[in-house]
Order: structure tokens, then C-alpha cells, then sequence
């Protein structure tokens, strides 16, 4: 049986609904997953159905394509944190990654950390869209900047998380960092593969037939 506080209880898609997120709220205070992720038009929603149960808010920031400007940003990681949200997960600037400039992907990762606050900061670096040296690069980044976590996917890109990029970032972050395995974990088997490896956070919408 896998501890449900190694979830965070995902709603991410387009037409969500209040009711949708009302549903995902409830279901995580009964398991108590460590947390629900909602995009950040229900973060304040999110926190007032949450409130007193323990189970964390977490919002996306510069989701899913990660190209927004490192001011837009901090100052959607800013109203998240004032609207309740206890984590926050961005995007890095993929495109600035592959360009090499790894001085833009480190301030953009650097202001969304001061934005955060006391915050926790995952950092997506989308490893579908990256070879092996950059996933690596990536992870080295998001760490001398201060970052909580790494994670895998948005889900909304190309491919999700696999064991084998989940066990390179742990290899790469060592054990002072979380590494969190998102996008296409649909099972048991599946989630437990990707704790195997080395994520300590799963994200994924399956959660409740994974946990059954």
C-alpha cells in the first residue's frame, strides 16, 4: 500500500470546473493525499475547501509551456501564495535551457523562489523535451537556485515521467532535494516504479484508483 502522503491530488485540465475541484477537495481531505494541485483561478477555492484538513494547496505557475517572462511569474507565484497556496509548481524556460542560457533559467527559478516565500518551490523541467545531458543540466540548476523539488512533467507535453528520468534526477539532485514523478502515472504498478527510483511526490489525477 503506498502512503497516500506521497500524492498530490491532481485537477489541471482546461474545463475544470468548480464542482470538478470540489469533488478533487473532498476526496483528498478523506485520504489525505499530501496535497491538491490546481491551476491558480482555484487556489483560493482549493484553500477554503481544504482549510483545517491538513492537506496542502498546490498551484502551477508559467503552466504548462513555461515561456512566460520570469516577472509574470513571480507575480502569479505572489497572488497564489496570498490566495493560499502552501506549493508552488513552474515551468522552466525550455527553449532558454536547449538555447544554453543557463543564467536565464536560473533567475527565472530564482524569482519564483523569492515570490514563494515560505512557499515550497517544484520545479518542472519537462523531460520529454530534453536529452539526457539537459535533464541533467536542469536538475543542477533548479538546485543551486534554491529549489524544494524537481519534477518530471506537466503532462501536457509530449511524454510524462519515467523511472529511468526519475532515478537520473535523484542520482543528480542526491538526497537533500525532492524529485517528483508526474504525467501518465495511471496505476499502481506505475507509481510504485517511480518510487522505486527515487520520487518521494507523485502527481497524478488517477490518484483514487491507485490508492483502491
Amino acid at each position: 500500500m503506498l502512503n497516500t502522503k506521497l500524492f498530490d491530488h491532481t485537477i489541471l485540465k482546461a474545463d475544470a470546473t468548480k464542482a470538478d475541484v470540489e469533488k478533487i477537495c473532498k476526496e483528498a481531505r478523506e485520504y489525505q493525499f499530501m496535497s491538491v494541485c490546481v491551476n491558480s483561478y482555484y487556489t483560493a477555492f482549493a484553500a477554503q475547501q481544504l482549510s483545517g484538513s491538513g492537506v496542502r494547496v498546490c498551484t502551477v505557475v508559467g503552466f504548462p509551456l513555461g515561456q512566460m517572462s520570469t516577472k509574470a511569474k513571480a507575480a502569479e507565484t505572489k497572488i497564489a501564495v496570498a490566495d493560499g497556496a502552501d506549493e508552488i509548481d513552474m515551468v522552466i524556460n525550455v527553449g532558454a535551457l536547449k538555447d544554453q542560457n543557463y543564467d536565464a533559467v536560473s533567475d527565472d527559478i530564482k524569482e519564483v523562489k523569492r515570490a514563494c516565500g515560505q512557499a515550497l518551490l517544484k520545479v518542472i523541467i519537462e523531460t520529454c523535451l530534453l536529452t539526457e545531458k539537459e535533464k541533467v543540466k536542469a536538475c543542477e540548476i533548479a538546485k543551486e537556485a534554491g529549489a524544494d523539488f524537481v519534477k518530471t512533467s506537466t503532462g501536457f507535453s509530449t511524454g510524462g515521467a519515467t523511472a529511468e528520468d526519475v532515478a537520473l534526477m535523484r542520482r543528480t539532485v542526491g538526497d537533500t532535494m525532492g524529485v517528483k514523478a508526474s504525467g501518465g502515472i495511471r496505476n499502481k504498478e506505475t507509481a510504485q516504479a517511480m518510487v522505486q527510483a527515487g520520487a518521494n511526490r507523485l502527481g497524478t489525477s488517477a490518484t483514487i484508483s491507485i490508492c483502491n
